[in-house]
């Protein structure tokens, strides 16, 4: 890449940038890629949850910089890395769900006014059934709270928000890249209303604390509640509706600010950069592979010639740091790009399961005893109920006799039913876990992406270095040699 004439690379120069929850996956790949780029830049302000700036800069080093992502970072400025990273890195204490995001320290705060042109806003909690009053905190009126600060910028160009193309719940056919209205529902049988949620939610913490009930009971209340609402107006979980209703208060808010919403499908391993297979932690799809290689999972809950859309977070990356550079002062209806790949390049699911079989045939998976272990081809489920039929019979019949035989023999083989416990328990928890994704029949369409391809090429913008073609992809090879060996080397 010749860095003197890349168009995103001269865009980035002299830039400050915010960019929330930079502890994130995503954020910490987006962080690592614009200042290798981009050493020029002149500012990037993280925001992280902490107390205070000593606790937000031990942050910024154990989980940012200090991790093997940086590496070739480090390795090209040498004894230069930390002076490099002091003047361009400035760790924010403050908390998404709070006003100003939290930023208390005045000076701080004017100085990050007067200075920030972007706003990257990645911030989210991404548990499907997270407690609804966290989720709506952070998801929802944490986009809000992003945005409001973002207006107050006297230099601000745009706002960039990364979503999840499942907002759409569980669609059939192909799905548009279309933003939502203020109060839009799914079901279209009852009118939702953003506020009202709010005080709902309020008025349910209020009601379990007069009664004292222990933190356990009210965070399994919450969890359940958010996915009472969701349901209710037609969204699978209470990740997806928060994030939806998110959407929601930024287009209606947004004002003559450029909005830009990224709205990334299942987000895996880089395909190539920095490293390709870096990972941090389990992961969407990864749950179904990890149990499948380590024996504790016998067969794949989805259906095998639909596709299961999954996009390498470098991908992702490379659309963000794009959509910036169009995006940028650009005044228009908020932009909206699936980046995904079931529409050009689709994996199906019967194809991931014959690669994760073949690669732990190969490779066996050495449990804790140095023992391999040893994969069975085992079974695609087709359909939910035939799921848990088979789980049933395989694993929740044989428990019951168990326990029978137990309760009558007076003898008690722990072990054997604790073993199988274990299994029912992880089965049907990801059964349940990824019945909206796994049994998926939606497409994502990313026509709006591949205008933003053509515009980027016609501004002379390198496409191979800001690659985000899925067609690209060759799912075979990246699965067997990259995502697979990544996720078993910094995952398992």
């Amino acid at each position: 890449m010749n860095m003197e004439l890349d168009h995103v690379v001269k865009f980035l120069q002299g830039k400050t940038i915010l960019v929330t929850d930079a502890t994130g996956f995503l954020a910490k790949i987006f962080v690592e890629k614009i200042l290798r780029i981009q050493p020029n830049v002149n500012k990037l302000y993280l925001l992280l949850r902490a107390a205070d700036a000593k606790s937000a800069t031990k942050r910024l080093h154990s989980e940012i910089i200090d991790t093997e992502l940086f590496t070739i970072l480090r390795d090209n400025w040498g004894s230069e890395f930390d002076s490099f990273i002091s003047t361009k890195v400035i760790a924010v204490p403050g908390d998404i769900s709070s006003e100003n995001l939290g930023v208390n320290e005045s000076k701080l705060r004017e100085q990050m006014l007067k200075e920030i042109e972007i706003v990257v806003h990645v911030a989210a909690t991404t548990g499907f059934n997270e407690r609804y009053d966290v989720a709506l905190a952070i998801n929802t009126f944490g986009a809000f709270n992003a945005l409001n600060f973002a207006k107050k910028c006297d230099a601000i160009k745009l706002f960039l928000h990364t979503s999840t193309a499942y907002v759409c719940g569980e669609q059939v056919g192909i799905i548009l890249e279309k933003p939502f209205s203020m109060d839009d529902t799914l079901l279209k049988t009852c009118k939702l209303d953003i506020t009202e949620e709010k005080r709902i939610v309020e008025e349910k913490l209020d009601e379990l604390r007069f009664h004292h009930a222990p933190n356990e009971v009210i965070k399994s209340e919450m969890m359940e509640f958010g996915l009472k609402r969701a349901k209710l107006y037609g969204w699978p979980n209470t990740y997806v509706f928060t994030k939806a209703m998110g959407e929601m208060l930024l287009g209606n808010f947004k004002g003559d600010l450029p909005l830009v919403i990224i709205r990334p499908t299942m987000i895996a391993s880089p395909y190539k950069e920095p490293f390709p297979g870096w990972i941090e932690g389990v992961r969407t799809i990864d749950r179904v592979i990890v149990s499948y290689g380590k024996g504790k999972l016998t067969c794949f809950p989805g259906y095998p010639s639909y596709a299961l859309d999954v996009i390498p977070a470098d991908m992702v990356v490379n659309a963000m740091a794009v959509a910036m550079v169009v995006h940028t002062n650009y005044q228009s209806c908020p932009a909206i790009y699936h980046v995904s790949s079931s529409f050009k390049n689709p994996i199906k699911f019967g194809d991931l399961h014959k690669f994760v079989y073949h690669y732990f045939t190969k490779k066996p998976w050495i449990n804790r005893d140095g023992q391999r272990v040893k994969v069975r081809k085992g079974t695609v489920l087709s359909t939910v109920n035939g799921f848990f039929l088979y789980m049933w019979i395989k694993y929740v019949f044989p428990l019951k006799v168990l326990y029978l035989v137990n309760a009558l023999s007076g003898q008690y083989f722990r072990q054997v039913y604790m073993d199988l416990n274990r299994k029912v328990k992880l089965a049907m928890r990801l059964a349940e876990f990824y019945k909206p994704y796994t049994f998926f029949k939606g497409i994502f369409s990313d026509t709006n992406l591949d205008k933003l391809r053509m515009v980027a090429q016609g501004r002379g913008i390198d496409m191979g270095v800001f690659d985000f073609d899925s067609k690209s992809i060759d799912w075979e090879d990246y699965m067997m040699n990259i995502h697979i060996p990544g996720l078993l080397r910094h995952a398992m």
